[in-house]
């Protein structure tokens, strides 16, 4: 087993700023020791693939190091995203053929620095949830080789959980990022439709498909989406985030949960339920059970209706060679012959249908939260009910893309023959970053090791990525927590981030004649830190906030104690002449309560 098993990016980076000429012999190691043996590998790079890769990161690194975020971190693909140079084969080798140029999302983790060093099994066409649906045999799961790995991003989950790489790729339709992240104890991003470009991908469902992240933590899971997503002209349905979510869920969330969820009789699968609704609320969060009825409605029209043709349009030609085809894909993906035209337009007017309900019911909450899988089964049990226990294991998962939501697989409490039991975190679309600050949160009081790897999780869980699509604002008085106009940025998505101070050259006054009273914030030769929170408000919300401010208040930069600088609150020095100075409070919440001004 190799040193490096069970890095997190963190890991990797700290072993390259020690050892940054060592990146081809620590891949080339980590290389030697896996082998096409293990069926979750479907190809590996050849000593010259990875020279070729690693040899210009090199110059890169020693110009600008900060340039590449994921120098050196080793990534698996799975087999329906191409690689320049390797082949592709959506697990069917009479569908092989060898890619020219990198899928846009892999190009893009490369010129982060990081390296590919395989490519994966997956159900053919990934058209499964199982993982067994492959010529190149069933993968197995990492806790129990009796079970099934789920898919159809199977050797990616496969990999990932053993620690092999840093991170893999997959693709997610109806929960093909999810599933197996929640059988194999790590984490799945399933991003917002279109955040991820497609471009370079051999599509299952294109309206409906999104590339997923497979980590063992949640920071790195986003890391890498944050890297590998952006808009990319050359995908049609790539889409630019419009900056209008939440930075974070609030810290005591309302959560959604299904009411009488389905378990198929797995009672240790709805212990394991049980156990993780308790973990939701010792994690600050509130749980609503709702009526699910609308989203087993929309899960049902992926596989039961016209919506199966899109998977006939992306098999095209393959459908005149059934005996090179996995039966059971071929069974589903055939299927999409039988519907007309006209059964797909309503078969859309539906599914628009029912996501307007959802988001409806959404739109009460902070956030969805489901297991991941209602049960699980055993490889053997794969084989005489393909196509039901597959079902079943999209219970929760099949509606997401259907209805634009984002999702978050999660590790949960395991059951209690010790096989994982995941939970999955569904919002609204461009949720993801509000979904990971509470996946830290749940990961890290969890406290689980990560994936297969037995290693324990990191004392500290680092910081996401700083957003361009937030902006951070400091308030100092009537929009304070509970003052009168604080609604003014809880109704636009704001999410209170800290209470801090202003560095020690402010003076604070309280002005005359505003209602509700309102204090004004100068910078001065001599002043005193004054009591400040900090809001995170979305970018395009942003400028309705500020349309808001009246005079003589606007909005300016801020310095903060430790340095930092933010925008905040600042007041016209015409006015300072007329109010008092009650710098001494050293905040406006303190001058109230000596005043005894109502604020109300």
């Amino acid at each position: 087993m190799a040193f490096t098993t069970g890095f997190t990016l963190n890991d990797w980076q700290q072993h390259y700023q020690q050892h940054p000429d060592d990146v081809l012999a620590t891949l080339s190691s980590l290389l030697a020791e896996l082998s096409t043996d293990d069926n979750a590998w479907l190809y590996l790079a050849s000593p010259a693939q990875l020279r070729a890769q690693v040899e210009p990161l090199l110059a890169a690194w020693r110009q600008d190091p900060a340039a590449l975020p994921l120098f050196g971190v080793p990534f698996a693909v799975k087999d329906n995203i191409d690689v320049a140079g390797w082949p592709t084969t959506a697990a069917c080798p009479a569908f092989i053929h060898q890619a020219a140029v990198d899928a846009t999302v892999v190009a893009r983790l490369k010129a982060a620095g990081a390296v590919v060093v395989g490519k994966t099994n997956l159900d053919q066409f990934a058209t499964g949830l199982v993982g067994t649906r492959s010529p190149f045999g069933p993968v197995q799961n990492t806790f129990n080789p009796d079970y099934v790995s789920g898919g159809s991003s199977s050797g990616s989950a496969s990999v990932t959980a053993r620690g092999l790489v840093g991170f893999a790729l997959g693709t997610d339709t109806a929960g093909s990022g999810r599933v197996p992240a929640g059988f194999n104890n790590i984490v799945g991003l399933k991003p917002t439709k279109g955040w991820l470009s497609a471009t370079g991908v051999v599509p299952a469902c294109r309206l409906n498909d999104t590339i997923s992240i497979f980590a063992l933590t949640v920071e790195d899971a986003f890391q890498i989406a944050s890297c590998a997503g952006g808009y990319d002209a050359s995908d049609a349905y790539s889409r630019v985030n419009p900056g209008c979510a939440p930075a974070a869920l609030s810290a005591t969330p309302k959560l959604a949960v299904p009411a009488n969820p389905e378990f198929f009789s797995d009672t240790q699968a709805e212990a394991a339920w049980e156990k993780s609704l308790t973990a939701l609320q010792a994690c600050g969060a509130t749980l609503h059970p709702i009526d699910f009825s609308l989203f087993h409605q929309l899960a049902d029209q992926l596989y039961n209706g016209p919506w199966v043709a899109e998977r006939t349009v992306a098999v095209g030609g393959m459908l005149e060679r059934p005996d090179e085809m996995d039966p059971v894909v071929y069974s589903i993906v055939a299927k999409g012959l039988q519907y007309s035209a006209v059964e797909a337009y309503k078969a859309e007017y539906l599914r628009a249908e029912l996501s307007r309900q959802i988001a409806q019911t959404l739109s009460q909450f902070d956030a969805l939260v489901v297991p991941t899988s209602p049960t699980i089964h055993t490889i053997n049990e794969m084989k005489q009910e393909p196509v039901r226990y597959n079902s079943q294991f999209g219970t929760y998962t099949n509606f997401t893309n259907l209805a634009d939501l984002s999702a978050l697989a999660l590790p949960g409490p395991f059951r209690e023959e010790g096989l994982p039991a995941g939970i999955t975190l569904i919002a609204p679309a461009w949720y993801d970053r509000a979904l990971a600050t509470f996946g830290q949160r749940w990961q890290a009081s969890l406290a689980l090791p990560l994936g297969a790897t037995q290693k324990p999780q990191p004392a500290t869980h680092a910081a996401l990525p700083a957003s361009p699509l937030h902006v951070r604002v400091a308030v100092v008085g009537a929009h304070l927590t509970g003052m009168p106009l604080n609604h003014q940025l809880t109704s636009r998505d704001a999410v209170r981030v800290e209470e801090t101070l202003t560095a020690g050259c402010y003076r604070l006054y309280a002005l005359a004649n505003t209602h509700p009273p309102k204090p004004g914030l100068a910078k001065a030769a001599s002043g005193a830190s004054i009591i400040v929170e900090l809001w995170d408000i979305p970018l395009a919300r942003f400028g309705e906030f500020v349309a808001e401010i009246p005079a003589p208040l606007g909005i300016g930069t801020l310095e903060l104690a430790d340095g930092r600088q933010v925008k905040g609150f600042i007041c016209e020095p015409a006015v300072l002449a007329q109010a008092r100075d009650i710098t001494e409070f050293g905040g406006w919440r303190n001058w109230l309560n000596r005043k005894e001004i109502p604020h109300v």
